[in-house]
């Protein structure tokens, strides 16, 4: 085929497919468009924790039921992320190490380096609203 007589066809076909699929979305009562914020969105939830300075940031942070908290060691010494209630618990990360932890239950966690204790943090953990 030549340039001209595929370059057509191809548009012809775009534009037949939006034509077909366009009032679909429309049926069930609503003209609403399709957003990406849609109820039936399930990606999980996830948040960064920095270790720099020997401090956790940010901290605390709050979040909703189901997210999972990544803490990342950007630090140059070795560093753990412990729960006050032992329910977590990293290795030493070295630089650049991460750890995570999904937090299903609602509740505030308070939260510790045990290479250096006076490290201290929390997170804050709430229904979904």
């Amino acid at each position: 085929m030549d340039r001209p007589i595929t370059l057509m066809f191809f548009l012809a076909m775009a534009f037949a497919a939006v034509t077909i699929v366009q009032p679909a979305l429309g049926q069930g009562g609503s003209d609403a468009p399709l957003t990406a914020a849609s109820p039936y969105d399930t990606a999980p939830l996830s948040r960064t924790i920095t270790i720099d300075n020997f401090s956790f940031m940010p901290a605390p942070m709050t979040i909703p039921v189901g997210t999972t908290i990544t803490w990342i060691n950007r630090d140059d010494v070795p560093h753990t992320v412990v729960a006050e209630n032992q329910q977590f618990k990293s290795k030493a990360l070295d630089t650049d190490e991460k750890f995570s932890y999904t937090f299903d239950k609602p509740g505030t966690y308070s939260y510790f380096c045990s290479i250096h204790p006076k490290m201290v943090a929390k997170i804050i953990v709430e229904e979904a609203k």
